[in-house]
């Protein structure tokens, strides 16, 4: 049965580190395996390491800075509460990291996040009622989402 993982090569060769920050950080995440990819036994071409975030597998490779994270590859985390959005918004865009909009975030390593609450979801509905487009128009003047301004909105008159 075939199966898929997210590969992501960091140019940086922060691709352990990075492993291991997320698995101390988010749940359902480790480190699985970490080895060097070689031609024969004197010559590494990459490190590999194996790993999962919040449950979904990963490869992350170091094999030199010929391509680069951006954000067109994001981990969409999806959280509940304004209290959740604030805690993995501080861990990911802490030491380095990068507030984006709209709930886009980088972390140190250079992988793009995304913080987004279900309420975020949950008003924005289909986008189909003023409401709903209420919603979405105060989420696009925000960076790190805020779930009683999302809130406000929808009940805009």
């Amino acid at each position: 049965m075939p199966s898929v993982r997210t590969h992501l090569w960091f140019g940086n060769d922060k691709a352990v580190e990075a492993a291991k920050f997320y698995a101390e950080n988010i749940p359902d995440s480790a480190v699985n395996r970490v080895f060097t990819a070689r031609t024969d036994p004197d010559s590494p071409v990459a490190e590999v390491v194996e790993f999962t975030v919040a449950g979904h597998e990963v490869v992350g490779l170091n094999a030199g800075p010929e391509f680069h994270l951006d954000e067109a590859f994001s981990f969409y985390l999806r959280v509940d509460g304004q209290q959740e959005v604030d805690h993995y918004w501080a861990i990911l865009t802490a030491d380095g990291g990068e507030a984006g909009a709209c709930g886009w975030c980088k972390a140190r390593y250079g992988v793009s996040w995304q913080v987004i609450p279900r309420e975020l979801e949950e008003l924005s509905g289909d986008y189909s009622t003023e409401a709903n487009r209420r919603v979405c128009q105060a989420m696009l003047k925000m960076g790190k989402i805020d779930v009683a301004e999302l809130q406000a909105a929808y009940d805009a008159a």
